[in-house]
């Protein structure tokens, strides 16, 4: 299976789904942020590995103790998706912290403040 294929493209959706079910519902660790949301999924064409992009509402605190907490239940997880989903391998899950809506959130309200400052007629 190639990386681009189709085939793939249905799995990364397929496993993002299971993945975002079962943080919402299974995990019960309290170093787990509520509002943890799966942004992407990455299945390697051999189905052996996995990266699920992982971005948390919160300060870094948060964002470290939510991928922490996430680490140590990837057994749990990884037996869910086994479960739920029908595929001859389960892949291994690795978590990364995704910030790119902290960024565009960042990026946005510079341009905001740097539009108002525009119209106020101040020097940059």
């Amino acid at each position: 299976m190639r990386k681009n294929s189709i085939k793939n493209t249905r799995v990364n959706a397929e496993v993002q789904r299971e993945l975002s079910n079962i943080l919402r519902d299974g995990i019960k660790d309290p170093r787990v942020a509520p509002m943890t949301s799966v942004v992407a999924v990455s299945v390697a064409p051999d189905l052996k590995t996995c990266k699920a992009y992982i971005s948390v509402l919160g300060d870094e605190k948060a964002q470290s103790d939510t991928i922490k907490g996430l680490q140590s239940a990837e057994g749990y997880i990884r037996r869910e998706l086994a479960r739920t989903i029908n595929m001859r391998n389960t892949p291994e899950i690795t978590f990364v912290l995704d910030q790119s809506i902290e960024y565009g959130v960042n990026m946005s309200k510079k341009i905001d403040e740097l539009t108002r400052n525009l119209k106020d007629g101040e020097d940059i």
